[in-house]
């Protein structure tokens, strides 16, 4: 056999040994990916699922999703939604409040466990629910709206540059950042907001029984701790997570310790980084924050 005939074996032996590996290490990774519908579950008595709720709301996909799932699930008897949240995009949190009220009514209980912050938006998802827990230094309520608008008029104006718009309505062009609002723009937004203000104070109204004029007086965007808003009746009692896992418990009629049900986040795999999903994931986040709502109930950082 000549030299070069061997040397010709040996690279088509590593190409098949190394294409070989590829497929193992892909196969492997495939087999290991654990999407978000894989469940862990804790203990043996009857299921509770745990859905968690943690930072901005920008979208409502996951958490429906989840409360679809666990609510047509008849293995699992209740549901404890963990909120620390400082709020976010009110149709997002509407979509929320929408899924936990409809469990509810669907018999399948909803215990909320505020953890640091349920405000604002983590509020109004939370207001539904059958019962409130939170702990005594809880920041919750926040029950307003708010939307900021940038300009850029004047930056733009010392170094030359201007922006031409052709609009064909008084308002098409309202929030532009190129030109100072105007009163009239002024008068057209607070409208806006004293309206979905009011979508946010008849929500808790009617959930939370409180009287109009009661809760109009702290309606005002102010945050409370867990103690106050006890007093306030904006929550039911005060205690920890597994306070509220057993309150959880008693309402859905589980005997014992409860068996703790939640969705398992999967990780990156090697299969997500040779098709680029990681960097998928990242150009998405950037995207939502991008296009984050114009009107939010959210709580902003330092009040």
């Amino acid at each position: 056999m000549s030299t070069s005939t061997k040397w010709f074996l040996i690279i088509i032996g590593f190409l098949f040994a190394f294409g070989f590996g590829v497929m193992l290490l892909i196969y492997f990774s495939l087999n290991g990916i654990s999407n978000y519908d894989d469940e862990i579950v804790v203990g043996r008595g009857e299921k509770i699922a745990v859905i968690e709720l943690k930072g901005i709301i920008l979208t409502s996909e996951d958490i429906v999703r989840q409360f679809k799932k666990f609510r047509d699930d008849r293995s699992v008897k209740g549901i404890l939604f963990r909120v620390d949240s400082p709020g976010g995009g009110v149709v997002a949190s509407q979509e929320m409040y929408q899924e936990v009220k409809a469990t509810r009514e669907n018999s399948k209980p909803v215990v909320v466990s505020m953890g640091s912050l349920a405000a604002s938006g983590g509020y109004y998802v939370s207001c539904p629910a059958n019962t409130i827990v939170a702990n005594p230094g809880t920041l919750t309520g926040s029950i307003g709206v708010i939307s900021q608008f940038m300009e850029y008029d004047s930056l733009l104006g010392k170094i030359g540059v201007g922006v031409n718009t052709i609009k064909s309505g008084k308002f098409k062009d309202a929030g532009n950042p190129f030109r100072k609002m105007t009163v009239d723009d002024r008068k057209y937004f607070q409208n806006l907001m004293d309206d979905v203000h009011l979508q946010f104070i008849d929500a808790v109204q009617e959930e939370r029984k409180i009287p109009h004029d009661s809760l109009i007086a702290y309606a005002d965007g102010r945050v409370f701790t867990g103690e106050q808003a006890l007093r306030m009746g904006l929550v039911d009692t005060l205690g920890t997570y597994e306070d509220a896992i057993k309150i959880t418990a008693k309402l859905a009629g589980i005997k014992g310790e409860p068996s703790i049900v939640k969705e398992r986040k999967r990780g990156m795999t090697l299969i997500d980084y040779l098709l680029g999903n990681k960097l998928e994931d990242i150009l998405g986040l950037k995207e939502k924050l991008l296009e984050q709502p114009i009107l939010q109930y959210r709580m902003l950082h330092g009040f």
